[in-house]
């Protein structure tokens, strides 16, 4: 697959997860990933770093994903964010649209879904 020049924040309280899914991303050609640790801190390198794309998990210390999310849209209405959570249940979900975000993928992933949100996402910015 081709690279991408996509700048991607991965949020979640899992080193392993982070992990996984920063080797994930760059199978999809992206390298260019931020990693926070908790909601809060998710929201402060948003800020900072603008990223085109944000993955992020729902149950975390400090500040949730729905809260973070919902912080994020209020800062740039444009943000991106994609819930990557093992917290798959219709309320998350519908929690996590109403917050902004523009999927919901189930923990775990397959690298066909993420390939083909990246395919979708980087269409969509042409």
């Amino acid at each position: 697959m081709s690279e991408y020049s996509l700048k991607i924040l991965i949020c979640d309280d899992s080193m392993l997860m982070r992990k996984r899914l920063k080797e994930s991303l760059s199978l999809c050609g992206c390298f260019d990933i931020l990693e926070a640790t908790n909601g809060q801190a998710a929201v402060d390198i948003y800020k900072e770093e603008s990223p085109d794309l944000v993955f992020m998990d729902l149950v975390m210390p400090i500040k949730d994903g729905i809260t973070a999310v919902f912080e994020i849209k209020e800062f740039d209405k444009k943000a991106k964010i994609i819930i990557a959570s093992s917290s798959g249940t219709q309320e998350n979900l519908k929690k996590a649209i109403k917050a902004g975000a523009i999927e919901f993928i189930q923990k775990p992933w397959g690298q066909d879904q993420l390939n083909r949100i990246i395919k979708n996402f980087t269409k969509k910015e042409e």
